[in-house]
């Protein structure tokens, strides 16, 4: 059913409506423009530093030449997929093809959203586990898609708990299966909740997947950071699934350049070549110098030790982030991958008067903290409630998610700033 606005004629799709494109989503709201001008954004996730000098003079001398300025394959520059197989071949265990099994996408979410528009028929459902990436939930619900959540369950006994102890019930994962679901979303490491999948984890899932012929979706963009010896174990890779999976990367995570808007996919051609012709007719292309410097990124990155290096570097943000937190005395989840951290706000107490704005009405309790935070504490961090159904975001209240990717001054200035709240935990 559409919907019309009283200022227009013209009825609007009700999509927009379902898949909360119209409402002000966390973003707006918790925008620097509302908060603060000295506030500290912990929330949204953005460097607060240059990608790699190398890979910016690569962008330089693309723009500098005449071929770069111009339109690519809708497949993606050559070199630039040269650079992926070469790349990647290692960690999935087997030569890609350059012309049926990689394509070039703008950013991670046009690629996700082109497997969508790809595979979708009216009516199917895709399942996404909660919390998820809020923009899973419109690119589902534009393509014809119906959402079906399955919420991780937290456990945070114990003085030390992990990302990795949100679980998933695999039984209600099954129940949750019917006869129209198409697709299954595995976010690994996981935005917002860090946890890295494990490989029986994974294995389960991939049998499901197997059981009831279903596609799966690997977004994968925080493959680089991994922490504590973890292991990132990619599920295109186990037995049988090869066929039914494709892999979403990034070079906006990989580089820290995530207005670049340049990612990729890997997968079987029976996945690839669909999702190209949909990517096709929705951007044609992704814009080439970028993709030219993404490629020098690759190329580069094992010889200069680049990955190695920033993953120290985000190491070493993570934990002076963490340190102020168990100074303060809140308890968070250990992330084992990603830059964001869920910290417990259960205890975090306002008073009831306070002006909270009209933008926040309805909202979960987990606004009203991080509100509270950013104008008193000057640190903004993103609720958590955002990223559930209207049926399960009570398990999201009670969390606040914290970004560790920006440069370690700004971290221990926010992590001083924190230290004020101690006045209002109970």
């Amino acid at each position: 059913m559409s919907t019309v606005d009283s200022s227009s004629p013209i009825s609007i799709s009700s999509r927009l409506v379902e898949g909360r494109a119209l409402r002000q989503d966390v973003w707006s709201v918790f925008n620097a423009a509302n908060l603060p001008a000295d506030c500290i954004n912990l929330g949204q996730g953005y460097m607060n530093f240059s990608p790699p000098s190398w890979v910016v003079e690569a962008a330089n001398s693309a723009l500098a030449s005449l071929l770069p300025n111009h339109y690519s394959h809708p497949k993606g520059r050559l070199r630039l997929r040269h650079a992926i197989k070469n790349f990647y071949e290692a960690s999935f265990d087997r030569s890609l093809d350059v012309e049926t099994e990689i394509l070039v996408t703008s950013g991670a979410n046009e690629g996700q959203y082109s497997v969508f528009a790809a595979f979708l028929e009216h009516g199917d459902e895709v399942i996404m586990f909660e919390p998820f990436f809020d923009q899973y939930l419109a690119s589902v619900i534009f393509n014809g898609g119906k959402p079906v959540y399955v919420p991780l369950h937290p456990n945070s006994e114990g003085d030390k708990p992990s990302s990795g102890d949100w679980s998933i019930d695999f039984d209600e994962l099954r129940r949750t299966i019917s006869p129209r679901t198409k697709m299954i979303i595995i976010n690994t490491p996981h935005n917002p909740v860090g946890k890295v999948f494990t490989k029986l984890e994974l294995e389960k899932i991939a049998e499901l997947a197997k059981e009831f012929n279903l596609l799966v979706m690997a977004d994968e963009v925080y493959d680089c950071l991994v922490y504590d010896g973890k292991q990132h174990v990619r599920i295109a890779n186990l037995p049988g699934m090869w066929e039914r999976t494709v892999t979403v990367l990034s070079a906006g995570k990989a580089f820290a350049a995530t207005g670049w808007r340049v990612g990729w996919l890997i997968g079987h051609p029976s996945i690839i070549t669909p999702t190209l012709a949909a990517s096709t007719r929705i951007v044609f292309c992704t814009n080439s110098p970028l993709q030219e410097a993404a490629a020098a990124g690759l190329e580069e990155a094992k010889a200069r030790g680049f990955f190695e290096q920033q993953l120290k570097e985000y190491q070493e943000r993570r934990d002076v982030l963490l340190a102020a937190f168990d100074k303060l005395g809140l308890k968070y989840f250990l992330p084992e991958g990603s830059y964001f951290v869920l910290v417990d706000i259960s205890r975090l107490k306002f008073p009831d008067d306070y002006p909270f704005p009209e933008t926040l009405r309805g909202r979960g309790r987990d606004f009203k903290a991080c509100w509270f935070m950013a104008l008193e504490v000057g640190v903004s961090a993103i609720p958590v409630s955002e990223f559930y159904c209207e049926e399960h975001c009570n398990i999201g209240e009670n969390y606040a998610r914290f970004g560790f990717c920006k440069d370690v001054d700004t971290l221990k200035e926010a992590g001083h700033r924190l230290q004020s709240l101690s006045k209002y935990l109970s």
